[in-house]
Formats: structure tokens, C-alpha cells, sequence
């Protein structure tokens, strides 16, 4: 009974090749890094102008890189299964700053932060 056991078990394990399936349209890195860079700076305007509605900034920005919504999230949530997003995120920073060289600063930081710890806001007046 064991032994049966252990090969019903070994076969589940050879069985599960993937966790998640390629979505049929995947976006690629290079563009995922593109669209998470200007959802970023989408997201920094709200900080800037209160009153703006963060959903149609980023329906924009999906239609100006010819995306669905659907194709954006199947991607994300692959690459993040895939741990692959540390590498997209930091390309997105890359381009951030190659948009903005002043921002540079702000995205990596004067020190580096302890775990848990958030960065401390300068107040300009």
C-alpha cells in the first residue's frame, strides 16, 4: 500500500510541468516594462492633482500601447507567478528616469530602507 502510495504521489509531481499556462496573448517584457512605467507616473499624478480619476489614465494608457485589459492582467499575473517581475519593474524604473532624470533620486533613494520601513516625505514650502 505504500509503495502505492508513493507512486501516485511521484506521478502528481511529474505530472504539474507548469503552474500557470502562457496566456495566449502575452505582452512582452520589453512592452510590460513600457506600461508599468507609465502606469507609475499615471499614479504620481493623482498625488499632484487629487480630483483625477486614476481608471480613465489608465484605460489610456492600455489603448495608447494597443492592449486589453484582459491581456494586461493574464500577462501581469503570469509574470509574477513566473517570478519574473523584479526584472520588469526595475527596466520600467530604467525608463522612468531616462523620461525624467530628476526622478532618479526619489526611485532609488537617498539610503537604504530596513524591511517594513517606508521613506520619510520631505514637505516643500
Amino acid at each position: 500500500m505504500k509503495k502505492l502510495f508513493f507512486i501516485f504521489i511521484l506521478m502528481g509531481l511529474l505530472s504539474c510541468n507548469e503552474y500557470i499556462d502562457k496566456p495566449k496573448n502575452l505582452i512582452d517584457k520589453t512592452k510590460m516594462s513600457e506600461i508599468i512605467a507609465d502606469l507609475a507616473i499615471n499614479d504620481q499624478v493623482i498625488y499632484l492633482y487629487p480630483g483625477t480619476n486614476l481608471e480613465s489614465g489608465t484605460r489610456f494608457i492600455l489603448k495608447n500601447h494597443q492592449v486589453k485589459n484582459e491581456d494586461f492582467l493574464a500577462s501581469y499575473r503570469y509574470y509574477i507567478i513566473k517570478q519574473k517581475m523584479k526584472g520588469i519593474v526595475e527596466d520600467a524604473q530604467k525608463i522612468i528616469i531616462e523620461k525624467d532624470p530628476k526622478s532618479e533620486k526619489k526611485i532609488i533613494g537617498d539610503a537604504p530602507l530596513k524591511d517594513g520601513e517606508l521613506p520619510k516625505v520631505k514637505l516643500e514650502k
